[in-house]
């Protein structure tokens, strides 16, 4: 495996040559006056007056019912945090990259300049109906839970923060193989969490609404509980359901007699003792590019089952297993947002493709390559809906 400065050296020479990873292409061509007439003037005013008299006609007679917006204000770009919109684009046209290798889906980079929330609500919305679904990305927390919810209630299409929900699904499609590899048992967890941003807020609450057990996270000041100080909005909603007994004090105070730690936070914040007095523990450390505790450590400490968000150790948990797919299926059946039954059946379909027969403690999840999983979890996500 290559070393992460040999990998930044090659990618930074790999952009360089290319001058963008994504590009626009006809899907018709124009090389007589017919095709003029019919591709642009004066044919094309006829599916103008077509979509003037019904506007669900947009759907069928342009190409939005497979094109996806992904928005960024740069602002949490992977680990590299406010960067700005400009030094987002690499990561934008990358996942649109994605969207189209992976589910079949056009996608478009947007990089806008603001931080104000109204200024990007409005924004986004103005844009909308050239799309067929927003995915927002790499936008920082507290920030981005209002950013979503307006634009759910605004827009007529699905709106879908990937940091957060995509996080969720796939981490909770790698627990549930993990509950069942290890035998133990969904509703008595004890799942500790590290990090309580956009990501880990919603992973805490996918794992709390699909009844794994008792959720308690911890941000920078410990383990977040009901009436505890510094908190904000969203951290205070997550008090009110999580932490049944709760527990205070520090990460490793919390992760005493734990069945799941779950991290989404920084590097080297997890100790081989602290997984030692875990109660036979799930591992998902999953900080990039170093986890919050590296793999053959925690598996030394008595970790059974150990995850990571690294491409070069097993069981690694990407959100390329989610988007693609639910975006694909939700388009499919022009459903106008994706739904908290979508992002379950999402989570359940990407567990399925593990049969027990390929079920081990290196093999909870599937690969982040295997382009079959998208089309699983668009039927999935299709099937919940019903118009």
């Amino acid at each position: 495996m290559a070393s992460t400065q040999d990998t930044n050296a090659r990618s930074l020479e790999l952009h360089e040559r290319l001058r963008g990873k994504i590009e626009v292409t006809s899907r018709a061509q124009a090389r007589t006056a017919d095709d003029l007439a019919l591709l642009y003037t004066p044919g094309v005013a006829e599916p103008c007056r077509a979509i003037e008299a019904d506007y669900q006609r947009s759907w069928d007679l342009t190409r939005r019912g497979n094109l996806v917006a992904v928005i960024t204000d740069g602002t949490a770009v992977l680990g590299l945090g406010d960067i700005g919109p400009a030094a987002g684009m690499p990561v934008m046209e990358g996942k649109c990259l994605l969207f189209k290798e992976f589910g079949g889906v056009d996608a478009f980079p947007l990089c806008i300049d603001t931080h104000d929330v109204d200024e990007a609500v409005r924004t986004i919305y103005l844009i909308s109906k050239s799309f067929g679904g927003i995915n927002l990305e790499d936008i920082a927390a507290p920030r981005c839970f209002e950013i979503e919810r307006r634009l759910k209630e605004l827009c007529d299409i699905p709106v879908f923060h990937d940091d957060q929900h995509g996080t969720a699904i796939v981490t909770a499609a790698g627990l549930l193989n993990a509950v069942r590899l290890t035998g133990k048992r969904m509703g008595e967890l004890k799942i500790v969490m590290s990090g309580a941003g956009a990501a880990g807020i919603a992973i805490a609450n996918l794992l709390l609404d699909m009844g794994f057990g008792d959720v308690i996270a911890c941000d920078r000041h410990g383990a977040i509980y009901e009436g505890r100080d510094n908190l904000n909005i969203a951290k205070m909603a997550f008090a009110r359901v999580s932490n049944a007994g709760g527990v205070r004090g520090s990460l490793a105070d919390a992760m005493r007699g734990a069945d799941v730690f779950v991290g989404v936070s920084g590097p080297g914040l997890v100790t081989r003792e602290m997984v030692a007095s875990m109660n036979d523990g799930i591992v998902f450390a999953m900080a990039n590019p170093t986890p919050e505790i590296m793999p053959e450590e925690a598996l030394s400490a008595g970790a059974r089952v150990v995850a990571t968000g690294r491409s070069d150790y097993p069981n690694q948990i990407n959100n390329v297993l989610v988007f693609p797919g639910i975006f694909k299926g939700a388009l499919a059946c022009r459903a106008p947002q994706i739904t908290h039954e979508m992002e379950v059946a999402a989570a359940h379909a990407i567990a399925s493709m593990v049969s027990d027969e390929l079920l081990a403690p290196d093999h909870i999840i599937p690969s982040a390559l295997d382009k079959t999983v998208a089309d699983v979890v668009a039927n999935a996500v299709a099937s919940c809906y019903q118009r």
